[in-house]
């Protein structure tokens, strides 16, 4: 029976890291991996949408999570999302990630073509194949992918007993409850919902705002561990108005959220990679705001 406490916790999403020219900057990725190993988070989820996985090539993903688990040198768990467009790359990104000494590995669903459950299945565990000394986790993001997970595809993957369990971004909470009932581990995905989540069964969260506000995520998962629930409701609430004060900027919400996190003090990991939106004119109202209210939230809570 393997030991899956590792992935009990709090894994921010990795953010990608550029240099002034847009390059993948290998120096930035060590420093946000400092960053959040220092902040006390459980763990990393590497090479995901907050990593603009699809707008980057093979080498620069392996790049980037080199330079994590250099850093990182066995201080966090690291799950590597590993999906391409295509099947080769995607094996070819999770043979590198096994032998790096990844955690676990991800991928969500062939995208743009609408594959049957049967041709989804093959290509998780075509992946899988190329990692087969390496937990694989499910990534559910349907209003992204176009396709969802169901309890009969979770079943059959489930027969791979590499497949520990799913990365659960779709928004109704019933999900992580039904996939936790067939025997899956399961992360929350939606950041607004990481203690209903835990509610229904997640063992952890993982979280594209996580980076930006580490210490109040930290301390919803610290609350719903103790029992002090009426605070992490609290904390969650406030959790949710910052994320709504990200979203009234007109910029990629990554393009806020790396604005916020150099802020907070944080290392300046650059702007995001076209064709996401730059910051607009205006946008430094909304971000100083939601700044100060990560500031003035951790101070009340943490």
């Amino acid at each position: 029976m393997r030991d899956l406490s590792k992935y009990q916790g709090i894994f921010p999403a990795f953010y990608a890291c550029y240099d002034k020219d847009g390059r993948v900057d290998g120096k930035a990725v060590r420093l946000l991996t400092k960053y959040l190993l220092d902040k006390g988070v459980k763990g990393l989820y590497v090479g995901g949408s907050s990593g603009e996985c699809i707008y980057q090539s093979v080498a620069e993903r392996k790049e980037t999570l080199e330079n994590v688990m250099a850093e990182a040198d066995g201080r966090l768990t690291v799950i590597a999302h590993v999906a391409c467009n295509n099947t080769a790359d995607s094996r070819e990104l999770a043979a590198h990630a096994e032998s790096l000494g990844v955690d676990a590995i991800a991928a969500i669903p062939p995208i743009y073509f609408h594959l049957p459950p049967k041709g989804i299945a093959k290509y998780w565990n075509d992946i899988s194949s190329a990692a087969p000394g390496t937990d694989f986790v499910i990534y559910n993001i349907p209003q992204l992918a176009g396709v969802a997970l169901t309890v009969p595809l979770l079943q059959e993957m489930l027969k791979n007993p590499r497949v520990i369990g799913v990365k659960n971004s779709s928004m109704p909470v019933q999900d992580i409850q039904m996939w936790h009932d067939e025997g899956a581990l399961v992360f929350n995905g939606p950041d607004e919902q990481l203690l209903s989540g835990l509610a229904a069964g997640a063992a952890g969260g993982i979280g594209g705002t996580y980076a930006a506000m580490p210490e109040l995520y930290l301390e919803i998962f610290r609350c719903f561990q103790t029992g002090e629930l009426t605070k992490g409701r609290e904390v969650q609430n406030e959790c949710c108005r910052i994320i709504y004060k990200m979203c009234s900027a007109q910029g990629n919400m990554y393009a806020v959220i790396k604005e916020i996190l150099r802020l907070q003090g944080g290392p300046d990991i650059g702007s995001v990679r076209a064709p996401l939106l730059e910051l607009a004119p205006g946008d430094q109202e909304p971000i100083a705001q939601a700044h100060k209210m990560i500031r003035a939230a951790i101070e009340k809570y943490c």
